[in-house]
């Protein structure tokens, strides 16, 4: 009997035979060259990232480098100006120091004429008095002088009060002029502490 193998593929045998045809393995394609491409990609991709960086950080390293410039050169204007404007303070207290001087030596010079003319309106302008001598010691002035009667000291005194320049009028002594017969005669002696004087204004 007479059997035919449609598939063409001899059935093996038990033993084996040196006869037999094996199928030979199928080749598979490398990994190898796709690897080493796509690290090459991935290296040339990081190298352009870090190159686009650094562009990026000198850009900004260039900008701050001017802006600090900017800023040194705005500081230095201004401690220029600060150092001006401490120099015209100086010369404006020196002038103001100054001016004040001036200002208390013209008072002090017009301060005795001013109290004299301060006293003289005042005593023109008391009937029955008359002064004999004045003593200013700069805190106080002193009035020795002559009046018919204790009330026209009295009004002496009401009218030194009025003019402003003195803190207090106050009387020392007072009595009778015992050499003037003729006339009867009161002798008077006034203390006055000095306030401010007012200057009138013609």
């Amino acid at each position: 009997m007479i059997r035919i193998n449609l598939l063409g593929t001899p059935k093996s045998r038990r033993g084996g035979s040196s006869g037999t045809r094996r199928t030979a393995p199928v080749a598979l394609p490398s990994e190898g060259p796709s690897t080493l491409l796509l690290a090459l990609i991935i290296g040339v991709i990081a190298a352009l990232g870090m190159g686009a960086y650094y562009v990026i950080l000198d850009k900004q390293h260039t900008a701050l480098t001017k802006k600090l410039q900017t800023a040194m050169a705005e500081n230095q204007r201004l401690s220029i100006v600060k150092t001006k404007y401490q120099e015209s303070l100086k010369k404006q207290e020196l002038f103001e120091r100054r001016a004040k001087a001036i200002d208390q030596l013209k008072a002090d010079q017009s301060g005795p004429v001013d109290m004299l003319n301060l006293v003289a309106d005042t005593i023109n302008k008391t009937d029955a008095v008359w002064l004999e001598a004045m003593t200013n010691d700069g805190k106080s002035v002193d009035f020795t002088g002559t009046a018919l009667n204790p009330n026209a000291v009295a009004d002496l005194m009401a009218n030194l009060r009025k003019t402003g320049a003195f803190k207090t009028v106050e009387i020392r002594e007072t009595a009778q002029d015992p050499q003037n017969k003729e006339v009867q005669t009161f002798k008077f002696e006034l203390v006055c502490e000095i306030g401010k004087i007012q200057k009138k204004t013609t």
